[in-house]
């Protein structure tokens, strides 16, 4: 190895090259491309490297089968024996309706793995690596562990908590709100911004606003970039009375994207016919002091698949997630206008994120400023 090419050590004090970097940055770019389409299995990316060449690709396939390793292998064919492979994520190390990944890498008689997240998934924990370790491969782990936990955010959250991640996404006026009374849909950033928060939904399992926002708002919740529609994410209204229009957009267009209704079992049996003849969903909730308990309607998101959650609305809902401790990050667009007498105060503004958030992105679009927040560890 050249001087100068080498970079940090790996989670286990392994010698790790700015190379190893660089492959691994470009796995975790790979990775994105199906994040939010792949059920309950992680989006992972796969590089297999030969003589500092990329012969084979992959990252987990829509609906979460096959993996990422196996397409990457396929691709690499021979060219695998003897190459390095960069797996964002341990590889699997259990039986499902195919062989562990972990396997797939020893028969392919690679030499060596480069790891970035380790699983906690008790299945795998330790034992994706021990397999290759025992079959005499070498194993790097941790290298860019935090970019790539930082995608796999969903899978991981979901795997330790038995929850989705919640993203709480807010649109703050220069004076700190987020609407005005009675107007409905207010206009705070500009369309750079809002482009942004469509990419946004594209990469979400799903989107949740309270009955409050979808009444006043008449929201679609879709992600409308060209090209995108299709990656738009289940929509999720809290409503425990059943108080949602069969005439609303949401429910409208239920057929075409999903439309889960958080209710109770006692909300007017009609309104329910209604709209599941729209081919609207609904979730049983269980309430709390005459509100919908959030920890187990997340539980129930989590049991369904769910790894992603952004909360778009409004602030009552956004204060619940808070003082529920349920939200795992914020994402703060703030737009250069003030909404002046009559608005509606955010609960959440870039001088007042709450304690135990560290600030993780900031950037530009447009006239707008974007501040994003991750709950520390």
């Amino acid at each position: 190895m050249a001087q100068g090419e080498r970079g940090a050590n790996g989670a286990g004090g392994e010698a790790v090259s700015e190379a190893d970097r660089r492959f691994m940055a470009a796995a975790i770019r790979l990775s994105r491309r199906n994040l939010g389409l792949t059920a309950t299995n992680p989006s992972v990316g796969t590089l297999i490297v030969r003589d500092g060449v990329i012969v084979g690709r992959g990252v987990t396939a829509i609906g979460g089968r096959p993996h990422a390793e196996p397409q990457a292998l396929a691709e690499a064919g021979d060219l695998a024996r003897g190459a390095t492979a960069y797996v964002t994520l341990e590889p699997c190390a259990h039986h499902g309706r195919t062989p562990p990944c972990a396997d797939a890498l020893v028969v392919a008689g690679v030499t060596r793995v480069v790891g970035a997240a380790s699983d906690p998934d008790p299945r795998v924990s330790g034992k994706g690596y021990a397999i290759l370790r025992a079959a005499g491969i070498d194993v790097v782990e941790g290298v860019l562990a935090a970019e790539a936990g930082d995608l796999l955010a969903g899978y991981l959250t979901r795997a330790r908590l038995k929850r989705p991640e919640v993203t709480l996404k807010l649109a703050v006026s220069a004076d700190g709100m987020i609407g005005r009374r009675g107007e409905g849909q207010v206009a705070i950033t500009g369309p750079v911004a809002r482009r942004q928060v469509h990419a946004m939904r594209a990469e979400s399992g799903a989107i949740l606003v309270g009955i409050g926002t979808a009444l006043a708002d008449d929201p679609e919740l879709t992600c409308r970039l060209p090209g995108l529609e299709v990656r738009s994410p289940a929509r999720i209204v809290l409503d425990a009375a059943l108080r949602l229009p069969p005439s609303s957009k949401l429910a409208a267009g239920a057929r075409s994207t999903p439309l889960l209704i958080a209710s109770s079992v006692e909300a007017d049996p009609a309104r329910r016919a209604a709209l599941a003849a729209l081919g609207a969903g609904f979730l049983s909730v269980e309430m709390h002091e005459g509100r919908i308990a959030l920890p187990e309607l997340l539980e129930d998101l989590a049991a369904q698949g769910f790894m992603s959650l952004m909360v778009e609305g409004g602030a009552e809902t956004a204060r619940h997630f808070l003082d529920e401790g349920l939200v795992d990050r914020i994402a703060l667009f703030t737009g250069p206008a003030a909404i002046g007498e009559g608005g509606i105060a955010s609960p959440v503004t870039a001088n007042t994120v709450p304690a135990g958030f560290r600030p993780v992105r900031h950037a530009r679009f447009g006239d707008d400023l974007y501040n994003e927040y991750a709950r520390e560890d």
